[in-house]
């Protein structure tokens, strides 16, 4: 089934290239036999806690047990990780279960209110085969090496028919639209909002002083002496004063991993570097170079390519970071309202 125009070429193209997260989730779970082998070790307590293994009814369609396990078994570990004994993991674990059932409730709504038919449409809307066709494809290839009977083989192991997911497939490819359409909506920040943002929060963008340094390590030599370091590095001090470029220098020079990136280290705080490095890098200007530092490991020597220093940065400066705040706290909220209402217009029966 075809989209109807009114979807228009956006929609097309973003269908098109959506990435299904959960269906890779899915992909990669573990095998029944795996799954099994980790609830062996630890009970999740879903048996119990859903004794008809139906943990919620949505539009007509149940959460199972099993859909819920499914989410929460590749997280058991590092919950256990995170718990300091018992009585805590059964407290995160029991949290996270509520959160996935939230989750896949919410999933089901979301899908629902694309294919809720419109005032003036003729018919539902789908997501073209062809799409889903081509994201099964590129889920065997990523997943399962290609090889059709393994994919096979994985749905035999959810008890599913190709029929079965499909639709899951084409339900993700909707899920993420929608939720991409929903972030979308709210992302427009007025440069009001950023300012006031910016001066209600000044002591948020406090920099210590920060230095973009580039280094030339010279390793030292079996029986070298601290002089003969020092003649190396003065060499190399010379030919860039002579007009060398410094990152030039580094890739004929360095001894370090960074040798192939021209010596560059990024930006480095004061407090990040030791105090033999930054005492003397922190004297200079940007373009100048530090004499050799000489240590037991070698010849050391540093290049101020930029310089922040310590004190509240400018609005300028940091406008798109609050920007990205912004966008990300409207569409937190905007989604929650999104959802409220999905959830208040929907049929959902816990259990």
């Amino acid at each position: 089934m075809m989209f109807r125009r009114s979807l228009g070429a956006t929609l097309l193209a973003l269908l098109l290239s959506a990435l299904c997260a959960r269906a890779d989730q899915a992909a990669a779970s573990p095998s029944p036999a795996s799954t099994q082998k980790l609830t062996a070790k630890v009970d999740d307590g879903l048996d119990v806690r859903f004794a008809n293994g139906i943990a919620a009814i949505v539009e007509n369609q149940p959460i199972t047990v099993d859909d819920i396990r499914r989410e929460i078994a590749p997280l058991i570990p590092q919950l256990q990780r995170e718990s300091h004994n018992e009585e805590e993991f059964n407290q995160k674990l029991q949290a996270l279960q509520d959160e996935v059932i939230q989750n896949l409730i919410d999933r089901v709504l979301i899908v629902k209110a694309f294919k809720k038919k419109k005032e003036g449409d003729d018919e539902v809307r789908k997501v073209p085969a062809s799409y889903v066709d081509n994201r099964i494809e590129e889920i065997q290839n990523e997943q399962f090496d290609g090889d059709r009977s393994k994919f096979l083989a994985y749905l035999r192991s959810r008890g599913m028919t190709m029929k079965d997911y499909r639709k899951e497939v084409e339900d993700d490819i909707i899920y993420n639209y929608m939720l991409g359409q929903q972030r979308k909506s709210a992302s427009i920040v007025s440069p009001v909002k950023i300012e006031q943002y910016y001066n209600e929060n000044k002591d948020r963008f406090y920099q210590e002083d920060s230095v973009k340094m580039g280094m030339i390590q010279l390793n030292r030599k079996p029986g070298e002496t601290d002089e003969q370091l020092r003649d190396r590095g003065n060499e190399i001090i010379a030919r860039f004063k002579a007009g060398e470029k410094f990152d030039d220098l580094a890739k004929t020079y360095s001894q370090d991993a960074h040798r192939l990136r021209g010596g560059d280290w990024g930006w480095q705080k004061r407090s990040d570097l030791k105090k033999e490095f930054a005492d003397p890098l922190f004297t200079l200007k940007k373009g100048e170079l530090t004499h050799p530092i000489i240590t037991p490991e070698g010849c050391f020597i540093l290049y101020v390519e930029g310089r922040k220093y310590a004190g509240v940065q400018s609005i300028d400066d940091v406008r798109d970071q609050i920007e990205h705040i912004l966008a990300q706290q409207m569409a937190q909220r905007s989604r929650e309202r999104w959802l409220e209402r999905l959830r208040r217009d929907g049929y959902v029966k816990h259990y």
